[in-house]
């Protein structure tokens, strides 16, 4: 497993719960996420986009530990697979609740691989 792969990755995943705090504008109401679905939808992407990248992460360094990846990685097949059955509410949960803990973890991983 090179270094610079897990770095690619790592930073992948900052850089799009970056995007999804800019998509939010820093306006953590339900609300105002549930009724704009252009926001949502760019939301789901960049949570695609990071279930991807801790998939492919955990594939090669399985040692590497990132809390809530199963879920994060669940929704992921859920956007892409069942789009039409994407819950808001879970959604919003793992932006609240995960994607904090998830950024912590990331960041503290790129300053220990620099």
């Amino acid at each position: 497993m090179s270094v610079l792969e897990e770095k690619k990755l790592l930073t992948d995943i900052q850089i799009s719960i970056q995007s999804i705090y800019e998509h939010l504008e820093n306006n953590f109401a339900f609300e105002i996420y549930k009724a704009n679905k252009t926001k949502r939808r760019a939301v789901e992407r960049e949570l695609e986009i990071i279930g991807e990248a801790i998939n492919k992460l955990l594939k090669i360094n399985p040692e590497i530990i990132i809390s809530y990846s199963r879920q994060i990685v669940d929704l992921r097949n859920k956007i892409i697979h069942s789009y039409d059955n994407v819950n808001d509410m879970v959604i919003w949960k793992i932006i609240i609740k995960d994607i904090p803990v998830l950024q912590k973890e990331v960041e503290k991983y790129l300053e220990h691989n620099n």
